[in-house]
């Protein structure tokens, strides 16, 4: 094999081992519907304390999307984003929130508040986004208010 094939070779290796990985395009998906239900948010008039908080730092899976204010009723509002690629039967809406999922939204928002020693009212709200960042036509977006927590029943 010629010398300038093995170098080409070579090259190319390192470029593969070296060039920066795509994000999942799920985690892409999720920053977008992330970023749009923050700018709608906003326009509604919540104040966005943080993002993609972690209150605790030895359990990965405790994290709250968004941390928000609502001036109007003086409370701390705690959102879990959704972000679908088309509308879903009602049903099915609440799909990504199944038991465990309230659990951990539960904890992170109990540890959120012991951390910041939050003494006011507090909710939380589901912000659904449905469409994507490909897409020309905008994202339509349904904030649900006051969702509960407490697990739900199953029917048998």
């Amino acid at each position: 094999m010629p010398l300038i094939w093995m170098l080409m070779k070579f090259a190319l290796r390192l470029q593969r081992i070296f060039a920066p990985r795509p994000e999942n395009i799920g985690v892409l998906h999720g920053r977008w519907g992330e970023d749009v239900a923050a700018r709608s948010l906003r326009r509604e008039g919540l104040e966005i304390f943080e993002r993609n908080a972690r209150p605790s730092q030895t359990d990965r899976r405790l994290e709250i999307d968004i941390v928000a204010y609502d001036p109007r009723t003086k409370t701390l509002v705690f959102v879990e984003v959704k972000q679908h690629s088309s509308h879903l039967e009602v049903e099915s809406r609440f799909r990504g929130i199944d038991d465990r999922k309230r659990r951990n939204l539960s904890l992170a928002i109990k540890a959120w508040q012991n951390e910041f020693h939050w003494p006011g009212p507090v909710r939380f709200d589901v912000v659904e986004v449905f469409g994507g960042p490909e897409r020309r036509e905008p994202p339509e977006i349904d904030h649900i208010v006051d969702v509960s927590l407490k697990p739900r029943r199953r029917r048998r």
